[in-house]
């Protein structure tokens, strides 16, 4: 009877911890049980007693935080204070930096979805959406990306007039200035529709919208300097570019020697003016070589003590019309092939006033935590934008070319190894638009998402190089011959260029996602050393005492979880979809609390050790990704024809989460404590295999045939229209190569019942037409479709001399 009554202590102990029963209540329900088994368990007085001491000597100080501070939480808060590693200025204010969203119920390991769900789905204005099909499609009609990549190295003049005519540099600029005050939807679908037709246009397009002149204006600038500059900036009548990296400072800003010293000296014929004396050396700058403003990012030094009493004041972020004495600028960088403008630039002894530093003088020292907010918001547009453009691009024109391109007489889509490729590129198309739209819409909510821009970003482009070498394995040699009819070779070149803009892809997984997450994402780890910090004993009581209890709910949960396959978690759906949110809610207690494991036991050395860091990214980024497939295939209605590919995109993740997990308890350096996770992580083995075959076809079938869910995949490409565009040539032949499927069967019985004699192609029709297995109608039909096909298939070839270099 003892047995069962202890049983049932740990059992009720387990449910409150599962539940997160607060600690009040809590402790009540654990009194209740032990007065039950005083009444009925029979148990001895003396073992009763026993009972009751030990649960009041537990009970009593965690309910009473002055006891509770006294025995425990103060001598933890000094202990905090020897081993809480150093944090300079730079690494601060990078975490402290854009906002919590959905992330941080993530990092809860128990997420309400209904959260997630009932946030509005984003959608484009009319206005937006008559720019995307009026002014956008114009400008892609525009583009010959052949001429302008191989021949001109740059984009046309008259290119260059519409898009600054248009306000595609104006795209987040209000209205009030002459800007477009477009959504980040809208943003974003502007980006998305352009890469899918040009790399070189779309980066010319993004740059002056995501971080540079006009996001630091909107947000820090004075008025004078947003009267002055935003309207020049919307029309393009300024042109900009932001010049952060250095040759000594990329990914490590706090190594910058890029300098400006606090002085007086002259300028514009006045004498003796507060200012500064710069000299820098930046490159890798988008649209340097074209720039008529610059936006400088500096370390910032008043010796003379003319502004107060520091002397070094950080980082700052200043405006520079070009054509300043002293700046040099014009030279190119020539990246993959792509006819962007992008170079270095540098200035020695510039002298500048004060009121050039963006936000004035007051804003002197302030640039890295500037820079860091606006980089949260660019990242989570521009780059996912362009990624997604170029799965889109892959999605549409690989699934007709696989069905198009024949070998053994079967279209080369219906091979099971070309099928597995097509399938991961529906598969992650889908997971980079659902991540893209989602993330979008946070930014239109006023969130600065930053865990969750270094997600998408790190990511998407990852997806985006998985997806551009699927297509190119299934092209074959028409992928990797370059010319005008080549649609994906340009894309394929840029793939470096995604993956290292806007913070170095390796650097991004192994530093930022984790590192930066852990702590402005988790529930008291941020609160614990800002109370640390600020010495607030009281504070750090409270966010310490919810961490261990936040640890062991997660423990119990994952167990829970583990040893159920999730089947008890709720879930807001019913379908086949329930699934996935409970396999998610299950790997979020576990991401939970390896996370947590993992702080306690490395501490500060944890960000060190890159690739323990790298798998728990890995993670969190997949719980985020699984998650925005979720709230897509809801908020577009739950459509059907779509779950395949709902199904493989959260399959997908959950199997690269529980390759992550496995690899870290492997790796990790505590081995007990790595057996003691994996036994509560993972305790009947590894579930996950990852997505079936059978579920890999259906979403290769979905790229194979004309049907909504394709449409719904691709919506937001550029299809052009015009005769002899490739994309359009391809379009042709996949119609008419699905429409004779009927013919191609009535053919194929035909044979198989000595009907016809097997031939090749072109012979077994004119049999067929011969012994009038098919009419005239038929026949013509079918060679209108084989002349499309082989126009759809051919492949750019030139004179041996238009190819040498003059």
């Amino acid at each position: 009877m003892c047995v069962l009554w202890i049983s049932l202590l740990l059992a009720t102990l387990w449910v409150v911890f599962y539940f997160r029963l607060p600690l009040i209540p809590g402790t009540a329900v654990m009194a209740a049980v032990l007065l039950a088994a005083g009444v009925w368990g029979e148990s001895p007085a003396l073992v009763q007693t026993l009972y009751w001491a030990v649960f009041l000597a537990i009970a009593v100080p965690l309910n009473l935080p002055t006891l509770r501070r006294t025995l425990v939480t103060d001598r933890v808060l000094g202990l905090f204070r020897k081993v809480m590693p150093s944090m300079s200025r730079t690494e601060r204010e990078a975490l402290e930096a854009g906002s919590v969203w959905w992330d941080g119920e993530l990092f809860s390991g128990k997420p309400d979805w209904h959260k997630l769900l009932d946030t509005p789905a984003p959608k484009l204005s009319p206005e937006e959406r008559a720019f995307i099909d009026g002014p956008v499609n114009t400008l892609c009609a525009m583009i010959d990306d052949w001429h302008i990549t191989q021949e001109d190295r740059d984009l046309p003049a008259e290119v260059w007039t519409y898009i600054k005519d248009k306000g595609f540099f104006g795209m987040i600029i209000p209205k009030r200035y002459g800007g477009l005050e477009f959504s980040a939807l809208a943003h974003s679908s502007v980006v998305m529709k352009i890469a899918s037709r040009s790399i070189t246009a779309a980066v010319t397009v993004m740059v002056p919208n995501s971080l540079g002149p006009a996001e630091l204006l909107l947000r820090y600038g004075t008025d004078a300097q947003k009267d002055h500059y935003l309207p020049r900036l919307a029309t393009g009548e300024e042109v900009p570019c932001f010049a952060l990296t250095s040759p000594e400072a990329g990914s490590d800003a706090a190594s910058m020697i890029d300098s400006g010293v606090v002085c007086k000296g002259d300028f514009n014929g006045e004498k003796d003016i507060l200012g500064i004396r710069l000299n820098w050396e930046k490159r890798y700058i988008t649209l340097g070589p074209v720039a008529t403003v610059l936006g400088l990012a500096f370390k910032l030094y008043d010796p003379a003590h003319l502004l107060g009493e520091e002397e070094e004041l950080g980082i700052t972020c200043a405006l520079i019309p070009t054509d300043t004495p002293g700046v040099e600028i014009g030279q190119r960088h020539f990246p993959l092939n792509q006819a962007f403008m992008n170079g270095p630039n540098c200035g020695k002894d510039v002298f500048i006033p004060l009121d050039w530093i963006i936000g004035g003088e007051q804003r002197a020292g302030q640039g890295w935590r500037m820079l860091m907010e606006c980089l949260a918001a660019g990242r989570s547009i521009s780059l996912p934008a362009l990624s997604t453009g170029a799965g889109k691009l892959v999605s549409r024109a690989t699934g007709a070319y696989a069905r198009v391109r024949k070998q053994f007489k079967t279209p080369i889509g219906r091979f099971e190894g070309v099928e597995e490729a097509l399938a991961e590129v529906a598969g992650l198309t889908y997971m980079m638009d659902a991540a893209r739209i989602l993330t979008a819409g946070a930014v239109d909510m006023g969130e600065s998402p930053s865990v969750i821009s270094a997600v998408v970003k790190y990511h998407l482009t990852e997806s985006m190089r998985t997806v551009v070498n699927d297509g190119m394995d299934i092209h074959g040699g028409s992928g990797i011959c370059m010319g005008p009819k080549n649609l994906l070779g340009r894309v394929y070149q840029s793939i470096p260029i995604a993956i290292t803009v806007e913070g170095a892809n390796i650097l991004t997984r192994s530093l930022i996602i984790f590192g930066q997450g852990a702590i402005r994402c988790h529930p008291f780890v941020f609160r614990e050393m800002r109370a640390v910090v600020e010495n607030d004993g009281a504070e750090f009581d409270r966010a310490f005492t919810g961490h261990v209890g936040f640890v062991i709910s997660n423990a119990a949960r994952s167990l829970w979880l583990g040893l159920t396959g999730a089947r008890f978690a709720s879930a807001p759906a019913r379908g086949a979809e329930r699934r996935c949110y409970q396999q998610l809610t299950r790997m979020s207690a576990v991401f939970a609390l390896v996370a947590d494991v993992a702080l306690l036991v490395l501490g500060g050395s944890l960000k060190r050790r890159e690739k323990l860091s790298g798998r728990l990214a890995d993670m969190l980024s997949h719980l985020y990704l699984a998650s925005s497939v979720l709230k897509r295939f809801e908020d577009q209605g739950r459509p059907r024809e779509d779950l395949p590919l709902l199904l493989w995109a959260c399959e997908y993740s959950l199997y690269a989460m529980q390759h992550s997990l496995d690899g870290l308890l492997k790796n990790f350096p505590s081995r007990p404590a790595a057996w003691l996770l994996r036994l509560l992580s993972l305790p009947l083995g590894k579930p996950y295999a990852g997505p079936s075959d059978r579920l890999g076809h259906q979403c290769a079938d979905l790229l194979l045939a004309p049907s909504e869910a394709r449409e719904r995949l691709t919506r937001g490409l550029y299809i052009p229209t015009e005769e002899g565009q490739s994309l359009a040539v391809l379009e042709q032949a996949f119609a008419l190569q699905v429409a004779l499927e009927p013919l191609e069967k009535k053919v194929r019985i035909a044979v198989k019942n000595g009907e016809l004699q097997p031939a090749t192609e072109a012979e077994l029709w004119r049999q067929a037409h011969n012994k009038k297995v098919i009419n005239d109608d038929e026949y013509a039909q079918w060679q209108a479709a084989d002349d499309a096909r082989r126009e759809a298939i051919s492949v750019d070839a030139f004179e041996k001399t238009a190819l040498v270099c003059h």
